[in-house]
């Protein structure tokens, strides 16, 4: 059963935490990044992205950007722009797009539970990623940013969420400038906290990661690292602990993970379109926008128009949870036979696009001339992310997009008790 503690997280003051949060650190680059911190102090860019404090050029790998990033994490608690809650609590994040709101429970997630399987994972990680994340919160001794996690639905859970946000105000509530709502509440009751606590112990066998793969991994590492480092070591310290927001599976939409590709193996349209027709049925849409609207159909879009191809049954099986996936199909019947793509993590030939940026996006790449033909898929399902990682199977790459993403920076971990 899944295990979490509550934990002295470290905060913004409410007037500037607008200013502080950002968006993940690895959903930008270092210039993207450095747009977004231009003219605003308060940023946790300064630490999640500390390479911005430095010249454009600059190795974020590099020790002294780690070092940076240290710096900066001390100086913001000594102005005051991140502090420390004087007792252990729990805290709900709640994100709202499009008119729809997400509640997420903010714990400590148990690192044992990562190394022991209980946190199951669907994707596969680098390790130069890995270390990158590591050496950060190893020099920080804190978890900066959260994971995002999923967990089976426990309506007991549900009630105390509700009664949280129905019976007190936010202690944040406000939107960011891409339009989603963030808001989140503290927990401080201690008989509700408790509950919480055994709640998952005794209702939750296992957690889901959703968005951050590298980020656990990363943080279970580290907290196996000070576990073997500490001679007086008991399982009570705060590092057999990381920062995690628990979203009830009920509650999520996986985002459709498209793919626009540079060119077309060397043939004509004609022979590419004829190869297809082997594996899918596909009928012309013409140059309005088209959007797959089930499992199994694609939306294509090459020289201006767009193409509806729906699977033929021999190109997928129902009973393998990764055969019968939409990306599978896409890579078995088009990417790798035809089009010669073969290592989908490798090839400079191949992009991915989020669904959040719509069909739109594909288009303008293409008609760009950067592209030469997109492919938009149906978006995986939370049973399907769900199944795969219980049968103990990896998801092909980029199949899975979530949308809000966590903003960093309205709660830390600290390793340290």
């Amino acid at each position: 059963m899944a295990k979490i503690k509550p934990f002295k997280g470290i905060r913004p003051p409410k007037k500037i935490v607008e200013q502080l949060a950002c968006l993940p650190y690895d959903v930008m680059n270092s210039n993207e990044a450095r747009k977004m911190a231009e003219g605003n102090p308060y940023t946790l860019l300064h630490i999640t992205k500390a390479e911005i404090d430095f010249p454009e050029g600059t190795d974020e790998h590099s020790e002294e950007v780690y070092q940076k990033s240290l710096s900066n994490f001390k100086a913001f608690q000594k102005e005051g722009y991140l502090v420390q809650d004087e007792e252990e609590m729990y805290y709900i994040y709640a994100q709202t797009m499009d008119g729809k709101t997400q509640y997420g429970l903010v714990a400590g997630a148990a690192t044992e539970d990562y190394l022991k399987g209980i946190i199951k994972k669907h994707e596969l990680t680098r390790p130069d990623k890995e270390e990158d994340r590591m050496v950060n919160i190893r020099v920080n001794k804190a978890n900066i940013e959260p994971v995002f996690f999923a967990y089976p639905a426990v309506h007991d859970i549900d009630k105390i969420v509700h009664s949280v946000v129905h019976g007190k105000a936010p202690e944040y509530d406000f939107v960011s400038e891409d339009g989603f709502g963030h808001h989140f509440w503290v927990i401080d009751d201690r008989n509700m906290i408790e509950r919480i606590t055994d709640l998952f112990e005794t209702k939750v066998p296992y957690t889901y990661v959703a968005d951050g793969h590298h980020r656990t991994a990363a943080a279970a590492l580290v907290g196996k690292e000070f576990r073997e480092n500490n001679p007086n070591h008991t399982g009570q310290e705060e590092y057999n602990y990381f920062l995690a927001v628990h979203f009830p599976d009920n509650q999520l939409r996986i985002i459709d993970y498209n793919r626009v590709v540079k060119d077309l193996n060397g043939m004509g349209k004609e022979s590419f379109l004829e190869k297809i027709r082997e594996h899918f049925d596909v009928e012309c849409k013409g140059a309005e926008l088209f959007k797959p609207t089930e499992l199994h159909e694609f939306s294509m879009y090459l020289d201006g128009e767009w193409y509806c191809l729906h699977a033929k049954p021999h190109t997928y099986d129902d009973n393998d949870p990764i055969g019968v996936l939409d990306v599978t199909i896409l890579t078995n019947t088009i990417l790798a036979p035809i089009l010669d793509i073969q290592d989908l993590r490798r090839s400079k030939r191949i992009d991915f696009v989020g669904g959040i940026r719509g069909v739109g996006e594909l288009k303008k790449r293409v008609d760009s001339g950067d592209h030469k033909v997109a492919f938009a898929l149906f978006p995986v399902s939370m049973s399907q992310l769900i199944a795969i990682a219980d049968s103990g199977n990896i998801m092909p790459p980029k199949t899975t997009w979530f949308e809000p993403k966590l903003r960093s920076g309205l709660v830390i971990h600290s390793l340290e008790d």
